[in-house]
């Protein structure tokens, strides 16, 4: 089996571990994990050979990007108590603490090491928190929680990171020059990501077609992530920047309704394969890491083992004080966050701190040697460093990932349906208001019909009636319920007519003397009928 073989067998595993995942109930990530695993123990599979430097910006844009697809920038802004305390004071808070213990036990890795150490297996992986956790019937909450920790901590542990390896290549540190360096570092990502979301906004309305727009959002990410990297700004940062200005309002054309459908399925694809191969990756890549300090075992398996304890129990020491002085705040001021409302969704939250994809790439992307300023020769202890965050990712994301779904259950830790039904019907009304305020004012400038004002404002109603029943009074909840069936049954047969057509179109596609351009136009006219009821 060679490099290419490799890549397909982890993209058709990507594409099976998701129904294989949904029918065994567990995370297709940590599928995917073990899954590359297996793969690495087979004598016939070749060593993984991505350059580390190529990892994070091949792997993490497209992820980000999908991630942020599901929320919004006013869920940041309402939670920005909770995401600092999570994204920056924990990144800093684990990364002393694992600093500390690995410093300890490692003999000859270095304050400099054991600091990039920390900064590397700190930051939760934003994509196996929400993967796996959103699949669960979580509160909203806590997934909001969950991603805007996940997306926001690799900013602060990537900066700590590369502060860190600089001062161990180097030989040198400066707290003025790294403190500088952090807020230089976001200033220039949040321009850099405003001017490409600005830009790519402006190119998207220029190419009009749904292809080409999808097409440039999924280079828009990369292009994002490498320019803000070269200009010494942090690239998530400025990724997380330009998707959240793609998704506000003043980026968005309701009426797009062709380019949106096609983008989301798109970047569902794309979420889909580049998680899995990610994953699939950190399996792959176990034989690399072991083999190095298989005659270390005695001296590296406690301090792995202390090292994971010590992030597990940072984290659950740091969420329970956390999250009582939130709810204090919350009884005595009016704050609109999103917190665990109880200890159940705490210790869920403590236990969804999976690690993955972003510690790997930093561990891979470690030197291999030091600068003859700092004495030259290998980096102290990288081996070491390797094996201790690889371990930590495995028992964080495998242990965890595996057993998330039963601590969910047993603490009965469920979304609130009651609510979620409660704002679908609040947004049925205004759904079906603002239908009948356009047909007011369209009636102002045109004469209708009467009896088209009425079917008109009878389908007003049945937009909003579609998403909430609840929202019409018994009778006619039950004359729009007749109508529906109806309309069910036009459409099936509509959809058997349109099926009739499209065969004929396919039979004579392959028949002599036929273009099978135009047979593709008919066909996709068509298709566009069908698509559209």
């Amino acid at each position: 089996m060679d490099q290419l073989a490799l890549l397909f067998a982890l993209l058709l595993a990507a594409v099976v571990m998701v129904p294989l995942g949904d029918r065994l109930g567990l995370p297709s990530p940590v599928l995917m994990t073990l899954f590359g695993g297996l793969l690495a123990l087979l004598p016939f599979v070749p060593d993984v050979q991505v350059p580390p430097e190529f990892i994070l910006p091949l792997v993490l844009p497209p992820l980000l990007y999908a991630t942020v697809q599901r929320t919004s920038w006013r869920q940041f802004a309402a939670n920005k108590r909770p995401i600092f305390l999570l994204a920056v004071a924990l990144v800093f808070v684990t990364t002393a603490v694992v600093a500390f213990v690995a410093n300890a036990l490692v003999p000859g890795l270095g304050i400099a090491g054991a600091v990039a150490l920390g900064a590397l297996v700190a930051p939760p992986d934003p994509v196996a928190a929400t993967t796996v956790a959103g699949k669960l019937g979580l509160p909203r909450r806590l997934v909001s929680i969950l991603e805007g920790e996940g997306l926001f901590n690799d900013v602060t542990a990537i900066t700590l990171y590369h502060v860190a390896i600089a001062a161990a290549v180097t030989g040198s540190f400066s707290w003025p020059g790294a403190a500088g360096e952090l807020v230089l570092s976001a200033v220039v990502a949040v321009a850099v990501g405003l001017a490409l979301g600005w830009a790519a906004n402006k190119l998207a309305v220029y190419l009009g077609d749904a292809t080409l727009q999808t097409g440039l959002s999924l280079l828009v990410p990369f292009a994002s992530y490498v320019l803000a990297e070269e200009l010494m700004g942090s690239g998530v940062l400025a990724v997380l920047t330009t998707a959240l200005y793609l998704g506000s309002g003043r980026a968005v054309d309701a009426d797009d309704v062709q380019g949106r459908l096609a983008g989301q399925t798109f970047w569902s694809i794309v979420d889909t394969l580049v998680t899995g191969i990610a994953f699939g990756l950190i399996g792959l890549e176990l034989a690399a890491v072991i083999g190095p300090v298989s005659g270390r075992w005695n001296e590296l398996l406690p301090a792995a083992v202390a090292v994971v304890a010590a992030v597990v129990v940072v984290r659950l020491a740091w969420l329970l004080p956390a999250a009582w002085l939130a709810k204090r705040l919350h009884r005595h001021k009016d704050l609109d966050e999103d917190i665990p409302v109880n200890w159940r969704e705490t210790l869920v939250v403590w236990w969804s701190g999976m690690r993955g994809v972003a510690s790997v790439a930093l561990a891979l992307a470690v030197p291999l040697t030091v600068d003859a300023s700092a004495g030259g020769g290998p980096f102290p202890e990288r081996a070491a460093i390797l094996f201790i965050a690889f371990a930590v990712v495995l028992v964080t994301l495998v242990f965890q990932g595996l057993t998330l779904p039963w601590l969910v259950k047993r603490l009965n830790v469920q979304a609130d349906s009651a609510a979620e039904r409660e704002l679908e019907r609040q947004l049925a009304v205004r759904v079906a208001k603002a239908a009948k305020r356009r047909l007011k004012e369209i009636e102002e400038v045109e004469e209708l019909p009467e009896e088209v004002s009425e079917l008109l404002a009878r389908r007003a109603w049945d937009v909003g009636a579609r998403i909430s029943p609840d929202i019409v009074d018994d009778e006619r909840r039950e004359a729009h319920a007749k109508r529906v069936k109806r309309m069910k049954k036009v459409h099936r047969l509509n959809g058997e007519l349109l099926s009739a057509a499209r065969h004929e179109v396919l039979a004579a596609r392959g028949e002599p003397g036929v273009d099978p351009e135009v047979c593709d136009r008919v066909l996709h006219q068509l298709d566009l009928r069908s698509f559209r009821g």
